[in-house]
């Protein structure tokens, strides 16, 4: 099969932007909290965000069948959640020209969010990417020194944290309930300059993949399962949180299309769910890193129009276009050709890519994997091994 060529590693090139965060009511109290580990529903009395409910008509009794409306005003929400919404500021250390010195120079600015009383700020990898130092800027404008907590390239997020204490936390809300045309408000920096900016939008659609790469291969990148949306964000909203009704951060703003070849593009942004951020965060401050499973592949995804262009068996899969010797996917038989269809029970499909398959498991952990050779389906036990981390 020709041209089909791609990497299981891969990473990032595309327009990266930033957005805000929600906080709860007050910081915790415990001088070290650990960061939310899983996002969980949120219940919310409708008055507290500003909830507004219309019925029609007005002055009859409730009919059965009849529509209510609830509105919401944002700018309640804005009042609880900007206290929690950073500007982070990436310093990098440049020659200072003759002499042979250097100086800590302003490189780069993205947006954050505080998640505990720690001072743990979330944000994009990219945000941080080269940073040999750090500053925060709360939005009340002071400014505060933070050191690099963990960065992973793979899911491009990343924590800083902030000395003293934050004027306040957001908590994650689950991003598994979202619904297409609910409403999302977007808080950030766009530019970099335009501190606490607000936009507001739906979500346009959910578990979109972009792929992306990292290391100037062809590889597929990590960016699936995204949140579309529509509320706008620009270079500088990158690492700011998505929020929902309630004011609990449902995604981190993380890139957009601003053109598709020579035609403008309006109205395509894209979040991280926040549920995957919980668990991608949570491991970055406790260990620093990221354990991502290896399978040991290079693979091109298979799509339907690909398919029927090179007469495949099936519309969807990782074609493999490359074996490493030695690697998981050898040891388990795997051979170049083969067409990996699911990775223990998560079928590879329209909604869910061959890395979400892949990560939804463990280093370490045996997996039964589903593949077709030739004409022929075919299973393997597998035991993945752990991915050598990025820098």
């Amino acid at each position: 099969m020709k041209n089909l060529r791609s990497t299981v590693t891969s990473g990032a090139a595309v327009m990266m932007l930033l957005a805000a965060c929600s906080p709860v009511e007050s910081p915790p109290a415990q001088p070290t909290p650990e960061p939310t580990p899983t996002a969980v529903p949120v219940t919310v009395n409708l008055e507290n965000v500003g909830a507004v409910i219309v019925a029609s008509p007005t002055a009859a009794k409730p009919a059965e069948g009849e529509l209510f409306v609830v509105t919401f005003d944002a700018s309640k929400i804005v009042q609880r959640v900007m206290p929690a919404v950073v500007t982070v500021v990436n310093e990098q250390q440049f020659s200072s020209g003759l002499g042979g010195g250097s100086a800590q120079i302003e490189a780069g600015r993205g947006t954050g969010f505080v998640i505990d009383g720690a001072g743990d700020v979330v944000t994009n990898e990219h945000v941080v990417r080269g940073g040999t130092a750090f500053e925060v800027i709360l939005s009340n404008g002071e400014k505060r020194s933070a050191k690099l907590i963990g960065a992973d390239p793979l899911s491009d997020l990343a924590v800083v944290r902030m000395e003293g204490s934050p004027l306040a936390t957001v908590m994650f809300g689950d991003s598994d309930t979202l619904q297409q045309g609910q409403p999302v408000l977007a808080i950030g920096s766009p530019l970099g300059e335009f501190t606490g900016t607000v936009t507001s939008g739906i979500v346009s659609a959910l578990n979109r993949d972009f792929p992306y790469d990292l290391g100037g291969g062809t590889g597929e990148g990590i960016y699936t399962g995204l949140i579309q949306h529509d509320a706008p964000i620009n270079p500088g909203n990158s690492g700011g949180p998505l929020f929902d009704i309630t004011g609990r951060v449902i995604g981190v703003n993380t890139l957009g299309i601003p053109q598709s070849g020579y035609t403008p593009v309006q109205g395509l942004f894209f979040a991280i769910p926040s549920n995957h951020v919980a668990k991608i965060v949570s491991q970055l401050i406790e260990n620093g890193e990221v354990a991502y499973p290896y399978f040991g592949v290079e693979y091109q995804p298979i799509s339907p129009d690909l398919a029927a262009q090179n007469n495949l068996p099936v519309d969807y899969g990782a074609y493999v276009t490359g074996v490493e010797p030695g690697g998981p996917a050898d040891k388990a038989g795997i051979q170049q050709g083969d067409i990996v269809t699911a990775i223990g029970n998560d079928q590879i499909n329209a909604q869910t890519a061959f890395t979400e398959a892949l990560f939804a498991h463990q280093p370490g952990e045996t997996v039964t994997v589903t593949f077709i050779r030739g004409s022929r389906e075919m299973q393997v036990q597998m035991t993945l091994s752990r991915r050598a981390p990025l820098r």
